[in-house]
């Protein structure tokens, strides 16, 4: 009789289901013989909810339900027996139940404004379990190790929230309630935090006190929550988790993001998928400024143009071999470094602080590195095949050759930015398994088949010669995995995945 007619609550949906399975006999839900004659709602004053139904005439029966300190505090226990209820609640509380207790009361006259003027009679306890899902635990210590701290804030017991915070694994024994955390400033509560994970008894107004005290202090907060009162700490905090299933439609509107299944676990699901994403435009980005080097460089050389005419050498490429080089670019950049699969330790890094470039000076220079590199062994080659008797297409059928595997080396390396090459090319990734087959086949026609090699240009290659052009990526993949660790150092000796690992 204390709950909504209508609940959304689960807490009151369970009360709901437990009175319809225990009636007895006579006995009838509220709202059948009853009529709702005035509700008084949860205030920080008083954590209680009241509801006065109309008894037929016959006054009114004035229904209570809330924390058991605020219900002690109406039926006016005394010492003795509030130390009693303290102690049975404290034991239902660190068994992880959410505590409420229950009181009624019967209003001859009129009904008053103030709560504390009903003579209510203390009727007991109830306990509600809310088990956390499975996934709780591994999601927090997932969040731990990847440096984002997990704080639980809630109107619960503080021994219930102490009972939860040990059984999801959330770290530290201080619990800090409603009145100590109205007592302190918002420097007082950004500090707080660095040795508390658990908040009890907390009012609404005062979860939005704790954003913006976390915001002020330079931390990126998200916030999750499903009420209504939830939502100016939705809208407030950087990112709004709303619960889709039983969250209330303002929470949802506020949230930046709403979650279908309800569950903690998705959202580390969702921090550790924007990591993938982020590291997988990095090395989009790197390749894409890496084999843009030899290619503009070859271009824009400023004697290339001239080579021909002074040297006798062959013109190097034409638009058919830009087009045929783009055809390998432009699927590596949008579909193999998109589908690249996570690497190993991602959720052990630290977290990415906001003001980082997503593009970085030494990433630059590395990328710069491959391109370089790249640029090195093919103008060599296209400079030293005249030598051996080539003739001007073969030179050019060589040098367009060695640059498309000089690209696939540079996929290779650019695929992972901490692991081996071993661990690159056994990660699997659909894409890639698809693209390098379809790319050695169409260079194999363009080298072999007459017709394909009239119109790019080509000529016929002896087998000695033809093996230079996998040696040629084959050199550019194991000088830059050489290199690797030189980089990792440069971006401040970022650890292998190993030692990520056992970091964790």
């Amino acid at each position: 009789m204390a709950s909504a007619l209508d609940p959304f609550d689960p807490m009151e949906k369970a009360i709901h289901a437990l009175a319809a399975a225990d009636l007895r006999d006579g006995e009838t839900l509220p709202g059948t013989r009853r009529t709702l004659a005035r509700s008084y709602a949860l205030s920080p004053d008083m954590l209680a909810m009241l509801q006065a139904w109309e008894a037929r005439g016959k006054g009114w029966q004035v229904a209570a339900k809330g924390a058991p300190e605020a219900i002690a505090d109406l039926c006016k226990l005394t010492d003795k027996t509030r130390a009693a209820l303290t102690a049975q609640v404290d034991q239902m509380a660190g068994a992880g139940l959410r505590v409420l207790g229950v009181a009624e009361a019967a209003q001859a006259g009129s009904l008053t404004d103030n709560q504390s003027d009903f003579a209510f009679r203390f009727l007991g306890l109830v306990g509600l379990a809310d088990p956390l899902r499975a996934s709780v635990p591994a999601a927090v210590a997932q969040c731990r190790s990847a440096g984002i701290k997990v704080v639980m804030i809630t109107g619960d017991y503080p021994a219930t929230a102490q009972a939860i915070a040990v059984q999801a694994g959330l770290q530290g024994e201080r619990v800090i309630t409603g009145p100590e955390r109205a007592a302190m400033s918002d420097a007082d509560l950004a500090g707080a935090v660095t040795d508390a994970r658990i908040f009890a008894r907390i009012m609404p107004e005062q979860k939005l006190r704790f954003i913006t005290a976390l915001k002020a202090a330079g931390q990126v907060v998200a916030m999750t929550g499903d009420g209504v009162n939830d939502a100016p700490s939705l809208k407030a905090a950087h990112i709004g988790v709303a619960m889709g299933g039983r969250g209330t439609d303002v929470a949802r509107e506020a949230a930046s993001i709403v979650l279908l299944d309800d569950d903690f676990g998705s959202i580390v699901t969702t921090l550790r998928l924007g990591s993938r994403i982020c590291d997988n435009l990095r090395k989009a980005m790197s390749f894409i400024l890496a084999v843009h080097v030899p290619i503009a460089r070859l271009a824009l050389m400023p004697l290339m143009p001239l080579m021909p005419l002074l040297f006798g050498m062959p013109i190097l490429f034409g638009p058919v071999h830009i087009a045929f080089r783009e055809m390998v670019i432009d699927p590596v950049c949008s579909l193999v470094f998109e589908a690249e699969s996570e690497e190993d330790g991602i959720m052990a890094r630290p977290p990415r602080p906001s003001a980082e470039p997503l593009f970085s000076g030494p990433t630059i220079l590395w990328s710069v590195l491959q391109g370089a590199l790249v640029l090195g062994v093919t103008p060599t080659i296209f400079a030293v095949a005249p030598g051996y008797g080539l003739e001007a297409d073969q030179v050019r059928g060589m040098t367009f050759a060695a640059l498309v595997f000089g690209i696939v080396a540079l996929i290779l390396v650019d695929r992972s930015r901490s692991s081996s090459i071993n661990k690159a090319i056994l990660r699997p990734n659909r894409a890639l398994a698809v693209v390098l087959p379809v790319v050695g086949s169409l260079l194999a026609v363009t080298l072999f088949w007459q017709p394909a090699r009239d119109l790019f240009g080509f000529a016929a290659l002896d087998p000695v010669f033809l093996a230079v052009l996998p040696a040629a990526g084959l050199v550019v993949l194991v000088v830059l995995e050489v290199l690797k660790p030189l980089w990792r150092w440069a971006r401040r000796g970022e650890p292998d995945e190993n030692a990520k690992t056992e970091a964790a």
